[in-house]
């Protein structure tokens, strides 16, 4: 062997595994602190969602055209009795139909003889249910429309039964829909037998809870829900959940309260995201000229999601 010349090493050393574990434990660490106290990852996490949600849609592309594969399969089987159902059911509802137009004539020309505001109409978009969220701790799904078709973080989102949430994120080119029984959501409503109004809160396995209502309400189980209004966000009237435990204790002022939500996007693909209201002022312009400063900012309504105060 030459003087000087050494073999090479059979392995090349590297730094050791427990030094490279510690680091990349500790830049987890940091990366969770900054994006939980800061939002640091927010736009990291939009750019990744471009990349991803492409790759997710074809990667559940099989599995999608099997169950519309057996749900057309499926309808074909029963279309023939529902069409037969449905004429049985309009020959039968046909003469209160024709009364109802009527009644509906002249309950227009009253509200025009009063000069009542109409109603305002419900508009929204439909969107399908993508995929649910892989944490079991809370209750989100997440829809195949975003921020190109005009969906924003606020947007309360129905079925054919009811509210199921509200949307919290939006992306590109999804959404994320927390639902009622998710524990950081809340909704306004009304109990509508007595027209008491409350809060109900999710309770993160199924159901809601019925909070601050006093242990001699007039509440009991069956009781529905309607969501009242009182948020500016959910359209009065639409149906929330029933009563399906009410437990009264002498030591507590408040009752303990159990409701179900009547709609779900566990059992339902197909949902509809609401637009928000736009609100008016309770004002014209010359009189809120007159209005001291202080009560003209309070007369002054309040923006919707996604948009600034008025100044």
């Amino acid at each position: 062997m030459v003087e000087g010349n050494t073999p090479p090493p059979l392995f090349q050393r590297g730094p050791a595994p427990l030094v490279i574990l510690s680091f990349y434990v500790m830049l987890s660490a940091a990366l969770f602190v900054l994006d939980m106290r800061f939002h640091a990852l927010e736009f990291m996490r939009q750019c990744v969602s471009v990349v991803v949600d492409p790759i997710q849609q074809a990667a559940q592309v099989p599995l999608r055209l099997a169950q519309e594969g057996h749900a057309y399969f499926r309808a074909l089987e029963t279309a023939d009795d529902e069409v037969q159902s449905l004429k049985r059911t309009l020959l039968n509802i046909a003469p209160d139909y024709n009364r109802l137009q009527q009644l509906k004539t002249e309950n227009d020309e009253l509200r025009a003889l009063l000069e009542l505001k109409q109603r305002e109409t419900i508009s929204g978009q439909l969107a399908y249910v993508r995929r649910f969220a892989r944490d079991p701790f809370v209750r989100r799904v997440y829809l195949d429309k975003g921020r190109q078709d005009g969906v924003y973080a606020g947007q309360p989102v129905i079925d054919n039964q009811g509210v199921i949430g509200q949307i919290t994120r939006s992306f590109p080119f999804s959404s994320e829909l927390t639902l009622l029984t998710d524990k950081n959501l809340a909704v306004p409503v009304q109990i509508q037998r007595t027209g008491q109004r409350s809060i109900v809160f999710g309770l993160g396995n199924g159901q809601m809870e019925l909070r601050y209502m006093p242990a001699n309400a007039d509440i009991v189980a069956g009781d529905l829900l309607y969501t009242s209004g009182l948020d500016d966000i959910y359209p009065v009237g639409l149906q929330v959940g029933r009563v399906v435990e009410v437990m009264r204790d002498s030591a507590n002022a408040f009752a303990y309260i159990v409701a179900e939500p009547l709609a779900g996007a566990e059992t339902q693909g197909l949902v509809m995201i609401l637009d928000t209201p736009k609100y008016e002022r309770p004002f014209p312009a010359d009189v809120e000229e007159m209005l001291p400063a202080d009560d003209r900012k309070k007369a002054l309504p309040r923006a919707a999601p996604g948009e600034t105060e008025p100044d």
